[in-house]
C-alpha cells in the first residue's frame, strides 16, 4: 500500500510540492495561533471612493504578484538551462522605462496609448532576454555569468532611457491597472498572476513544451537524437522568461503611479530563484512544477508580511528570511529527502520482517 501510495506522488507531481505544501501549512498556522485576526478580510473604501478588500492574506497575495509571475518564468529556465537568469530585476527596470516613456509621450493616459506602450515593454524585455538566452543557448556560457552582465549595467540603461527624472504617471486606466478596476474589489495584479498562469497552462496543454523542457534540461545529447532542438528550447524558454519580466515591469510601475529605475523589481531576482527553489525545482535543471514556483512566491511574501506583522525591524528582516528559508530548501534537498526515503524503507522492511517472524510463530 505504501509503495502504491509512493508510486502516485511521484507520477501526479504531488511529492514535488510536499516541501512547499508544508512550508505554506506551518506559516498558516503559526499565524493563526500567533494572531487570529491575521487572516481577517475586511471592506474597505480606497482614495478613489472605490469599495476594495483589505487585510494580511489580500496584501500577501497582491504584494507577491511580481513575484509569482517572474517565478513561471524563471522556472523554464531553470529546467532548460540548467541555471537561472539574475538580471530579470534589471531588465524589468528597463522594459519599465520604454513602458513610461511612451505613456509619457501622450498628455494624457488613453487606451491606444496603453496598447502600445504595453507591447513596447513587452517586445523591450523579450529583446534583451534574446540577448541573454543567444549567449546561454547558442555561446554555451553559464547562464548565471551570462545574465551577469545585464544585471550590472541594466539599470543604467533604464537611467539613460529616463535620465535622472522619476516619472510621475495618473490617470484611471493606471489606477485600474495597479490597484483596483472600479466595481471589482480584488486587487487588478492578482488577475495578472491568473492570466499568465492560464497562458502557460494552456501552452503545456496544447503544445509538447513541457516534455521538450524537461528534456533538455535532463539531457540535451538524448533530446537532440530524439529530434529535439535544445538551442531552439532555451531560447523559447528567456522569451517566455522575458513576457513574465515585462508584466511584473507594468505591474510595478502602475502599482506606484511612477518609475524610479534604482528600485523598480529590485533585488527580485535573489526571491524567484528561492521561488522555484521552494517550490521544490531542481535548479539544476529537468522536471519542473510552475505550481510550485508560484506557492514558493506567496510562501516568501507570507514570510515577509509575518515578520512585519511581529514588529520585526526592517533592517533584520532579510536576516530571519534567510534562516527560514535556508531550512526550507535544506529540507527539499535531495540528501534529506534521500535519508527520508532511506529511513522509510528500513521501517517498512523491520516491519516486514516482524509480521514474518509473527507468522512463522
Amino acid at each position: 500500500m505504501a509503495a502504491k501510495k509512493s508510486s502516485f506522488l511521484k507520477k501526479s507531481g504531488l511529492g514535488q510540492l510536499l516541501i512547499p505544501i508544508t512550508a505554506l501549512v506551518i506559516l498558516l498556522l503559526f499565524n493563526l495561533i500567533r494572531d487570529p485576526s491575521f487572516f481577517s478580510i475586511k471592506v474597505a473604501v480606497n482614495n478613489s471612493g472605490n469599495s476594495v478588500l483589505s487585510g494580511n492574506l489580500i496584501t500577501i497575495i497582491d504584494n507577491a504578484s511580481a513575484l509569482a509571475v517572474i517565478a513561471m518564468g524563471m522556472t523554464l529556465v531553470t529546467a532548460a538551462c540548467g541555471g537561472q537568469d539574475i538580471s530579470v530585476g534589471a531588465v524589468g527596470a528597463i522594459a519599465g522605462s520604454f513602458f513610461v516613456k511612451i505613456l509619457k509621450s501622450w498628455e494624457t493616459v488613453t487606451a491606444g496609448s496603453m496598447i502600445l506602450a504595453i507591447v513596447v515593454c513587452i517586445l523591450t524585455a523579450v529583446a534583451f532576454m534574446m540577448f541573454n538566452g543567444t549567449l546561454v543557448a547558442v555561446f554555451k556560457i553559464q547562464p548565471m555569468i551570462a545574465t551577469l552582465i545585464l544585471f550590472s549595467c541594466g539599470r543604467s540603461i533604464a537611467y539613460w532611457i529616463t535620465g535622472s527624472a522619476t516619472p510621475q504617471l495618473s490617470g484611471p486606466i493606471i489606477q485600474a491597472m495597479g490597484m483596483t478596476i472600479p466595481g471589482i474589489p480584488i486587487p487588478t495584479p492578482i488577475f495578472a498572476v491568473i492570466l499568465v498562469g492560464i497562458v502557460l497552462a494552456l501552452i503545456f496543454r496544447l503544445t509538447n513544451l513541457r516534455l521538450y523542457t524537461q528534456s533538455v534540461g535532463v539531457n540535451q545529447g538524448a533530446a537532440r537524437l530524439n529530434g529535439i532542438n535544445p538551442t531552439a528550447i532555451k531560447l523559447l524558454s528567456f522569451v517566455l522568461l522575458g513576457m513574465c519580466v515585462a508584466v511584473a515591469a507594468m505591474i510595478g510601475v502602475c502599482r506606484m503611479a511612477q518609475l524610479s529605475h534604482k528600485t523598480l523589481l529590485v533585488d527580485i531576482e535573489m526571491d524567484a530563484i528561492l521561488a522555484v527553489a521552494i517550490g521544490g525545482n531542481n535548479l539544476g535543471g529537468g522536471r519542473f512544477r510552475i505550481a510550485g514556483s508560484i506557492m514558493g512566491a506567496y510562501i516568501i511574501q507570507m514570510l515577509t508580511t509575518t515578520l512585519y506583522a511581529m514588529n520585526v525591524a526592517t533592517v533584520n528582516v532579510k536576516a530571519y528570511k534567510a534562516i527560514v528559508i535556508i531550512i526550507i530548501v535544506v529540507a527539499g534537498s535531495p540528501v534529506i529527502k534521500n535519508w527520508i526515503t532511506s529511513m522509510t524503507n528500513k521501517i517498512r522492511a523491520g516491519k516486514m520482517n516482524t509480521s514474518a517472524a509473527k507468522g512463522v510463530e
